[in-house]
């Protein structure tokens, strides 16, 4: 992006790192406070979709990331534990402990609601939440973060007595997908959603007021340039319900680019011209694939240095064997966006928190498959081996390791194959590569992105799927 009006002395700034969640509101308020940024002199990351809360509060207070969106009910209820404030200089009061700072509200209260199907809310008598528990025989599906969240399924299941319903957790912009094909009849929405009006929606009373107040606000660290934060408050109470749900509508509904959005809006509200550059399709596609290529090249090759010897080892140690395989076993067994969160805190965000992710699920078919392919070879033709006097080290190189090498191919080709499939999640935490189209596909609703991710990323599987038969086939005719 080029903007106008960038002054020369900034330069040697350090970039400002901003992120964003998963949802298209998140986005454009991204986009928006990274233009302001960009227009103020500022060279500004943006790294988008990166997840839900956790992964954008870890990243911000480990300081992978520099500013935020967020909101106050989110800030108090799933950050700090369902603390009250009764000002926003007492939420700074307790957010100072982090060395996290919140701006003032930008103008907009975006709660969470439930919203219904208004013709059947209309037929059940159902006009606010307390009315569905006489309906127990409704589907709820639900957010995977409102699932689990203090201010989400737990805390209102239990104070409008709903536990015994049917409930799913699923990602947010699909669950409209869901209540539309009459697969769910009650989801979870936001206030600001534009689908709310595009659906026709009957957004449920909360009339016990268990949601708390969401405005809008920017989360951003203390030790941040003084002037990135005087240049974000200049969005304090510029945005208001309407032109966040126009915003919204925009993108969501209408297609439009989340960045031009962003600039269009600038340019209403400061006057602030800046020039967007969308990428087009190939653009697009060589760039994720390099960027699929790298986190699968560095993680696989460095997964197969140090899981053959492993493997090795494990079966010339026997004190050893267990423990090795058991570890890796765990390590498979670990939920892959579980494991990219525990990266954060260790590593960051980005290609390299990924990359060891990566690493560490590939590990389990090669080290199985080389302890497999050397334990399982004859024991008549080791004891040949040794009756002629040859050292543990040539048996090793002359022998064992090209008897196994079939088997161990065989791990590397799975190991490959899995780790091409997963690397796309690896953009929910900055990584980049074909998961960032699947990623913006499901936000928007838009089923061509989702596969221009989804089928290079299958096409890769089956290429290198087809380069290791090749490979195994040579092998066997020598």
């Amino acid at each position: 992006m080029v903007l106008t009006g960038i002054s020369c002395s900034v330069f040697a700034r350090q970039p400002v790192q901003v992120g964003s969640k998963l949802f298209t509101e998140s986005v454009i308020l991204g986009d928006i406070a990274t233009l302001l940024l960009e227009a103020e002199g500022f060279e500004v990351e943006f790294y988008d979709q990166l997840g839900g809360t956790q992964i954008l509060w870890n990243a911000l207070i480990e300081g992978e990331i520099d500013i935020y969106p967020d909101y106050t009910g989110t800030v108090t209820q799933e950050i700090l534990g369902g603390v009250e404030f009764t000002t926003l200089e007492a939420l700074n009061v307790l957010l100072n402990e982090f060395e996290v700072q919140a701006t003032r509200p930008l103008g907009f209260n975006n709660t969470y609601a439930l919203g219904m199907n208004k013709q059947i809310a209309g037929e059940l008598g159902i006009e606010k939440i307390s009315d569905l528990g006489r309906h127990p025989d409704l589907v709820f599906g639900v957010s995977n973060e409102f699932m689990e969240r203090n201010d989400g399924w737990p805390g209102l299941s239990s104070a409008y007595g709903l536990e015994a319903m049917d409930v799913t957790g699923l990602d947010h912009d699909l669950a409209y997908r869901g209540l539309e094909a009459g697969n769910i009849d009650v989801i979870d929405i936001y206030s600001t959603d534009a689908e709310i009006e595009y659906y026709d929606l009957k957004v449920l009373e909360d009339d016990l007021n268990f949601f708390p107040t969401y405005l809008a606000v920017f989360l951003y660290r203390l030790d941040v340039d003084p002037g990135v934060v005087e240049t974000i408050t200049k969005l304090e109470g510029q945005i208001s319900e309407e032109e966040i749900i126009t915003m919204n509508a925009s993108v969501k509904l209408n297609g439009e680019n989340d960045s031009e959005v962003a600039a269009r809006f600038l340019e209403a509200k400061f006057g602030i011209q800046a020039e967007v550059t969308v990428q087009n399709f190939w653009s697009r596609l060589w760039e994720t694939t390099l960027g699929h290529l790298y986190l699968v090249s560095i993680s696989l090759g460095l997964a197969i240095l140090i899981a053959i010897p492993l493997g090795v080892l494990a079966v010339k140690i026997p004190a050893i064997e267990s423990p090795v395989l058991g570890f890796v076993g765990v390590m498979q067994t670990i939920p892959s966006l579980a494991l990219l969160v525990f990266m954060i805190p260790l590593l960051g965000i980005g290609s390299i928190p990924a990359m060891a992710a990566l690493f560490l699920y590939s590990l389990l078919p090669i080290v199985r498959n080389t302890h497999a392919g050397i334990k399982n070879i004859e024991p008549s033709l080791m004891e040949s081996a040794r009756a002629l006097g040859l050292p543990n080290q040539v048996i090793l190189q002359k022998i064992e390791l090209p008897l196994a090498l079939p088997t161990i191919l065989a791990g590397v080709k799975t190991s490959a194959v899995i780790n091409i499939g997963t690397a796309t999640l690896g953009a929910l935490i900055g990584a980049g590569g074909y998961g960032q189209p699947i990623l913006t596909g499901i936000r928007l609703d838009d089923t061509s992105l989702i596969l221009e991710g989804a089928i290079p990323a299958a096409l890769m599987a089956l290429l290198v799927q087809f380069l290791f038969d090749r490979i195994e086939l040579r092998i066997s005719r020598t």
